[in-house]
């Protein structure tokens, strides 16, 4: 599916381009992270099946599993009411974290209640 100009124009970017993704996984449903793609992220997401992603730190782009092998493959891309946020159902070939979790979601805030440094 290629995004035309009017779509990408309706989705609603923040200020340097990006709009934070929420991946799901298809079958469970659990969340397995969150990351930030930009209009060609999302693009090439649509374009190879897979999640790629806009790293703020290395300010490159992202194929989430190309080093790893745990790859996301795309089965549905959904869009919030707002525009502002991408939600991705995806069927994961291994963790999502780069702890080897999951899920990038395993602590509790209240692990942290007497540690904050931790954080």
């Amino acid at each position: 599916m290629h995004l035309s100009a009017e779509v990408i124009q309706t989705i609603k970017w923040d200020k340097q381009g990006l709009m934070p993704a929420i991946v799901q996984d298809a079958n469970t449903l659990q969340v397995l992270m969150m990351a930030y793609m930009n209009a060609e992220s999302l693009q090439r997401t649509l374009d190879i099946g897979e999640t790629v992603f806009w790293s703020r730190s290395r300010q490159s782009f992202w194929h989430k599993g190309e080093t790893s092998g745990n790859v996301q493959v795309v089965k549905e891309v959904r869009l919030d009411c707002d525009a502002d946020t991408l939600l991705i159902l995806v069927e994961p070939a291994g963790p999502a974290c780069h702890t080897n979790a999951t899920s990038c979601f395993f602590r509790t805030m209240s692990e942290f209640a007497d540690k904050p440094e931790q954080l």
